[in-house]
């Protein structure tokens, strides 16, 4: 009780240690969804209303992928950034771009694979209407990205709750480097091992407020979503 006591003391208190690494991890979770989201959102969409060759694999990689194990998507950027990898040049290993790298890859496939599930149905209802007016393609991508609006946005959220709550990626490639690449996800697990319950669940508790309010914001989208297609029909 006494730890728990401090951690919420130290949260309340604003204590500098535990806001900073708050700060870093927001910082490169939305750093990487947003990155994934200029990436995922328009190939989702291009894969849900558009007919080509690959297209099948593409959405089976997409799927499959997006179960990809964080410890393996490290490895790659890990062998990628390293002085013998391809790109070791650029100095971005145990940086925090090497961590949104990282969880850009590893959120991708999510966005795409979620985005493309929501924008399928709408364009289906749509396909139609497109065609008797003879709708050019990127204005009907345009209109049914927006229509799908609240699906997409439930995708990017997950995407977050992902990066978020990653771990194993940004160890690898970040070195967990106290005031540089230390997160909250590999904050928690060294301070634990330490024997510093404070911090760490301090850190959780922000972890979980994040996760609730993830879950609170799809449910809600999901909610008014059903009634916007209510109120189209």
């Amino acid at each position: 009780m006494d730890a728990m006591a401090t951690a919420f003391g130290m949260l309340i208190g604003f204590d500098p240690t535990l806001w900073s690494v708050i700060g870093l991890s927001l910082r490169v979770s939305l750093s990487a969804v947003l990155i994934a989201t200029l990436i995922g959102a328009p190939l989702g969409a291009i894969l849900a209303t558009r007919r080509f060759v690959g297209r099948q694999a593409l959405i089976v990689v997409s799927g499959a992928f997006m179960a990809l194990p964080p410890v393996v998507v490290g490895l790659a950027v890990y062998l990628l950034l390293s002085r013998a990898g391809p790109l070791g040049s650029l100095g971005l290993l145990f940086t925090p771009s090497a961590m949104i790298v990282a969880q850009t890859l590893l959120i991708l496939p999510i966005i795409t694979a979620l985005t493309r599930q929501a924008v399928a149905p709408v364009y289906r209802d749509y396909s139609g209407l497109f065609k008797a007016h003879d709708v050019a393609p990127m204005m009907a991508l345009r209109i049914t990205l927006w229509d799908a609006r609240f699906g997409v946005a439930t995708a990017l959220l997950a995407g977050f709750g992902r990066a978020i709550s990653e771990v194993g990626a940004v160890q690898i490639v970040g070195g967990n480097i106290a005031g540089v690449t230390r997160v909250m996800t590999t904050t928690i697990a060294l301070e634990t091992s330490k024997g510093n319950l404070e911090l760490a669940l301090a850190l959780g508790m922000v972890l979980i407020l994040l996760a609730l309010l993830i879950n609170l914001a799809i449910i809600g989208l999901g909610r008014i979503g059903q009634r916007f297609e209510e109120a189209r029909l």
